[in-house]
């Protein structure tokens, strides 16, 4: 499949997406020779058909989950407006929606545990069987043709930190007296979310991919050492990334902060891509782990101004370094602004001559 040679006729748009953005213009489609699903798996399999920028994928968030519906972060093919006031997660837990920040929060000071050796006492485990999967699967039109992706939103630091308040979670991972409560709250959850992926595949077998949403740092540097995380949470991940690709399925990690030096335990927990935030050197973690992990890659910055030329000329710089048949990446999430009609359609060719020849 990855040496099928680039035709011009490929450039032909024949379909748009409209975008997610009011007033932003549409993204062509063009004449690909295999659906967008073949070549995302393509290159999570390494053997990889053109530059993937994003629009091979759709990602779910199904209603049924009460932690999407608390975060605010339902995706099905009827929106859901996020609702006022406090909203319960699946553990029960009080999001509040903050319009200026487009999510939801726990609101602290309060928090659900006090101290982590509480959490065999004070939880209330979900009863995911009784939640409502099937309205959910009929409001989510999947189609085979893309990359279907489900988001897990509170992965296992981010759930801990719902529980007891940043400052405490954090204390939590480090502290002799609950860092065995701690290890052993994360193992349990982990059973969770794998009973959790079992049940989104009764409803929705056509999904490819699990990305668990797990924030391990801020703006400058990582919440805990990697000694702390490989320690604390690797393993229980290392648990569900497993599960996942028993059952023929992909793993995405969805980590936000400059979080450069953890890259060996994303790898290490069995994750198959991460979509870095700009802060990282995604660059510089291409050359490093870029043949171990599908990793999203930054260009180099192009100026509003550029003529399209310039913006051609980006495009192919762009693939003469990240693009490599047995190294490939994925262009950031982050790299939008850079996708003008000239760069786009440079990419696209550039990579599927680099990938298949001409």
């Amino acid at each position: 499949m990855h040496h099928l040679k680039f035709n011009e006729a490929e450039l032909k748009v024949v379909s748009e997406i409209p975008s997610m953005m009011p007033g932003a213009p549409p993204t062509p489609l063009y004449d690909f020779p295999v659906t967008r699903r073949e070549a995302y798996i393509a290159t999570m399999e390494r053997k990889p058909i053109w530059q993937i920028t994003n629009i091979e994928t759709r990602f779910f968030t199904p209603r049924a989950n009460p932690d999407n519906v608390a975060r605010a972060f339902v995706f099905e093919d009827t929106p859901m407006q996020p609702l006022e006031g406090p909203v319960k997660d699946m553990f029960g837990v009080e999001w509040v929606y903050v319009p200026v920040a487009g999510g939801s929060m726990v609101e602290p000071g309060n928090p659900l545990l006090k101290d982590a050796n509480e959490w065999e006492e004070k939880l209330v485990w979900p009863d995911i069987d009784s939640w409502d999967w099937e309205a959910s699967a009929k409001n989510i039109t999947m189609d085979k043709g893309v990359f279907n992706i489900v988001w897990i939103m509170n992965g296992w630091f981010e759930r801990l930190i719902s529980f007891m308040d940043f400052e405490n979670a954090v204390m939590a991972l480090i502290d002799e007296d609950q860092q065995d409560a701690v290890k052993a709250l994360f193992d349990r959850l982990s059973d969770l979310y794998i009973r959790l992926i079992d049940k989104h595949l009764e409803y929705l077998p056509d999904i490819d991919c699990f990305c668990f949403h797990d924030d391990w740092g801020a703006q400058k540097d990582t919440f805990f050492s990697p000694a702390t995380a490989a320690e604390m949470i690797v393993p229980a991940m290392k648990k569900v990334t497993d599960h996942l690709h028993a059952r023929g399925l992909y793993a995405d990690l969805h980590s936000c902060g400059m979080i450069e030096k953890q890259v060996p335990n994303i790898i290490a927990a069995g994750w198959d891509s991460w979509n870095p935030q700009p802060m990282n050197d995604t660059q510089k973690l291409y050359e490093m782990y870029g043949d171990k992990l599908i990793l999203g890659v930054m260009p180099d910055p192009i100026a509003p101004d550029a003529s399209e030329e310039e913006q051609r000329a980006a495009a192919r710089d762009y693939v003469e370094k990240f693009c490599r048949p047995d190294k490939p990446s994925m262009l950031n999430f982050y790299a939008s602004e850079f996708l003008t009609p000239a760069f786009r359609e440079e990419l696209y060719k550039q990579s599927r001559i680099k990938y298949g020849g001409q």
